[in-house]
């Protein structure tokens, strides 16, 4: 009975493989499923990382030969994610759809705000230290987001009759909103790079749901009714929401 005690530990299976193509070599996360059945691989074009879907009991070995086989796949995907924009000075971001070049004034604090260059070129202007400069454009952006996102919310709340309990922004990868069984909206606040009539048609999504929470005819009815721009709302993030998420 104590013979087991003392029995060699398996080793436990690593959470990624690196694969080697044409000289490149790429980390592909392993993301075991119960019910899997087969490999999936997936290359993110929003954060670039490659993810392998698969069985929860599935043979790391054959999970290799797996990405082997499919590198060259592999290779052309993550050529194609889109290079990433970092919050620095001379970087340029939408803001409500409108590209904007950050421009670091002085290093004497004072309030980040959009506004235009002596050219008349959109720029968000930032002071204080250099190394905060990320920081307080990620800070503006994001009282930027709450500011149109709650005036869009109260307006959609007040032509339905029906109170939003809180607004919350958070950073989300795989959902632009949501609405919980108690009120409570969630939004990225990324919305607040795409144009005007996304971040519009997603505060009346959202609301819709406070009214029906489902995805039903009437659902839809009370979306389109709050945001008649909805099909092309639609229409942009599926081209170009994943591009959000390239910036910061």
């Amino acid at each position: 009975m104590l013979s087991g005690l003392f029995r060699r530990r398996q080793p436990s299976a690593p959470d990624h493989i690196d694969v080697a193509h044409a000289g490149s070599v790429f980390r592909v996360r392993l993301l075991p499923r119960t019910g899997v059945k087969r490999f999936t691989l997936r290359v993110s074009m929003a954060t670039g990382e490659a993810v392998l879907t698969m069985p929860s009991r599935g043979d790391v070995s054959a999970a290799r030969r797996f990405l082997e086989a499919h590198g060259g796949w592999l290779a052309q995907r993550m050529q194609s994610v889109p290079e990433r924009v970092p919050f620095e000075p001379e970087a340029v971001i939408p803001l409500r759809g409108v590209p904007h070049r950050i421009v670091h004034w002085s290093s004497i604090r004072g309030r980040a705000s959009a506004t235009v260059d002596a050219s008349g070129v959109p720029i968000i202007s930032v002071t204080g230290e250099a190394p905060h400069v990320s920081r307080r454009v990620l800070d503006f952006l994001q009282a930027e987001a709450r500011r149109d996102l709650s005036s869009a919310v109260a307006r959609h709340t007040q032509a339905l009759g029906v109170p939003a309990r809180s607004i919350t922004l958070r950073d989300t990868r795989s959902r632009w909103g949501s609405c919980s069984a108690q009120g409570r909206l969630n939004f990225s606040w990324r919305l607040i790079l795409a144009p005007p009539l996304v971040l519009d048609y997603l505060a009346a999504h959202e609301v819709a749901h406070l009214r029906e929470l489902n995805h039903s005819d009437r659902f839809w009815e009370l979306t389109h009714r709050l945001c008649p721009a909805t099909p092309q709302a639609e229409a942009w993030l599926k081209r170009h929401g994943s591009s959000l998420h390239r910036y910061g």
